[in-house]
């Protein structure tokens, strides 16, 4: 009895210094565990958003072998970046993107969008980030196109549901020819299929680049600034991408990305803090 009794005294200690080891080992791992857990915390704290992107809007979005690029597309990689954002990119026509907005199918949509009032009253914009305008291109050998009014009795192409719309629909005895693709519009520019395109002026430049049988007209039409369109019902993600923005400004980052995108044009470089709603165009 008296050896059993030591036996179980022996195993009891045994078993309070077994489970003072693990409480030991426990706390030890408790001690390393919060590296782990600290990772794993700043892992599921960044926010996933789906970013819609036209990729027909060059240079601001292109796609080449299945790879999206761009100034918009890099713009919205590196705010992401400053403010804890996982961007999961998807692509449609420009058309479907304040839609896809509204049915909170994304959150965020990139391609050169102009601030609209129409379009404030079902989306959020950011700050202004480009100022930019329309300009009208045509074929050299094309003379008695010089300005607007010129367009009348004329056939004119251009990108859906863009500002250019607007503006063709006021001057009078325009046949407006509407693309999903910009691309389409300057083919039909190219095949005499219309006297002229009216689109983005930094689009139209940018053709002009590698097609050098066309010019663009008659200066700039319009004003406008683009914006970073966002779900209305997001006002957190709208004011990380304007954090974000505004970062990239103060150090200097907007402005080199600017610079590979348009050398030493600085026409639509934004240096200053841009209320989208001073800027909207007033178009309905």
């Amino acid at each position: 009895m008296k050896s059993m009794k030591y036996l179980v005294s022996a195993m009891l200690l045994g078993a309070t210094l077994a489970g003072c080891s693990s409480n030991s080992s426990s706390s030890a791992g408790g001690a390393a565990q919060p590296s782990t857990s600290g990772k794993s915390a700043d892992s599921s704290s960044q926010q996933t958003v789906n970013v819609a992107a036209d990729t027909t809007f060059p240079p601001f979005e292109t796609q080449t072998n299945g790879k999206v690029t761009g100034f918009d597309i890099d713009l919205i990689n590196a705010i992401a970046k400053k403010e804890n954002l996982k961007v999961n990119m998807k692509t449609m026509n420009f058309t479907g993107l304040i839609p896809a907005l509204q049915a909170s199918q994304v959150d965020i949509a990139v391609a050169g969008i102009t601030i609209k009032t129409s379009r404030e009253k079902v989306v959020s914009f950011s700050n202004a980030y480009y100022k930019s305008g329309l300009s009208i291109l045509v074929k050299k050998s094309d003379s008695s196109v010089k300005e607007l009014k010129d367009l009348a009795g004329k056939t004119v192409a251009t990108k859906k549901a863009t500002s250019s719309v607007d503006i063709l629909n006021k001057v009078g005895g325009v046949k407006v020819q509407q693309f999903d693709n910009i691309d389409d519009a300057y083919n039909q520019l190219e095949n005499g299929g219309a006297q002229a395109v009216v689109f983005d002026n930094p689009v139209n430049l940018n053709f002009m680049k590698s097609h050098p049988e066309v010019k663009t007209v008659g200066g700039l039409l319009t004003g406008e600034y683009y914006g970073i369109a966002v779900r209305k019902d997001a006002p957190d993600i709208l004011k990380k991408v304007n954090d974000g923005f505004k970062k990239m400004q103060d150090s200097g980052e907007y402005a080199a990305l600017y610079k590979q995108y348009f050398g030493d044009d600085k026409n639509g470089l934004v240096t200053t803090t841009i209320d989208p709603a001073t800027v909207a165009l007033h178009d309905k």
